[in-house]
């Protein structure tokens, strides 16, 4: 069965095709100031088009979200709620939920019409989830104070989880070490995380993020990689 697995970032396009579990092709799309305008949309279209899929599965990690506890039933509610973190369009954005059971919270995000409409001519199964909702269901938290960092091309995502409560969940853009460590800094500081006891686990683009973990390592005294991706691997935490 020929599977496509797409993940939208804040700035690019990462697309796997698998068929049964090898993986066959995998290829990244990044906007810089010299890549056309509609680079995204126009990738999108090329690998839509390529050639018949039984099934796609569709991750958006774009940083429009906002965390609620499982069972917030006001869905009217969700472009309200997003608003406080990012500005959110009704007329360009669909808007989704995402939930997970096993920390009992969920997630509102949305994703851009026109990428969604895109998908779903192809008249085959879509599932759509929230990058957020599938890190989260693939960490193994021991019931201590830990934070843990998925990271992108220069964009990361970050939960705080105390005795298996989420305390805190960002999505936020990475484009400088100061930054990084700034946020990382701060948000201990405002969630009482005392950094000697706190555990750190990185996940993701960690080599190409190299400088921003060795950064972090200065600082902290517990800190493991639990894996870095790889090419034909752990495309989004499989």
């Amino acid at each position: 069965m020929n599977v496509l697995n797409l993940l939208f970032t804040k700035d690019g396009l990462i697309c796997q095709i698998a068929k049964n579990k090898s993986i066959l092709e995998e290829k990244s799309y990044f906007v810089t100031e010299e890549t056309p305008e509609n680079l995204i949309e126009d990738r999108l279209d090329e690998i839509l088009l390529k050639q018949r899929f039984e099934e796609i599965h569709v991750i958006s990690a774009l940083n429009h979200f906002t965390l609620m506890p499982e069972g917030f039933s006001e869905h009217d509610a969700g472009f309200e709620l997003i608003a406080f973190n990012a500005p959110a369009d009704k007329e360009k954005e669909e808007l989704m939920l995402s939930v997970n059971k096993r920390f009992g919270v969920q997630f509102y995000y949305t994703f851009p019409k026109n990428f969604y409409k895109k998908i779903k001519e192809l008249a085959v199964p879509v599932h759509f989830n929230f990058s957020g909702e599938k890190f989260l269901n693939s960490i193994n938290n021991k019931n201590n104070k830990e934070i843990h960092i998925n990271l992108y091309h220069n964009q990361c995502e970050f939960f705080a989880i105390d005795n298996r409560k989420v305390i805190l969940y960002n999505n936020l853009d990475v484009n400088s070490e100061v930054d990084f460590l700034y946020f990382v800094m701060f948000t201990l500081s405002k969630i009482g995380f005392g950094i000697n006891e706190t555990n750190f686990y990185a996940y993701g683009e960690t080599t190409e993020n190299e400088t921003f973990i060795s950064e972090l390592q200065k600082f902290v005294k517990n800190m493991k990689i639990v894996y870095d991706n790889v090419p034909n691997k752990n495309f989004i935490l499989n």
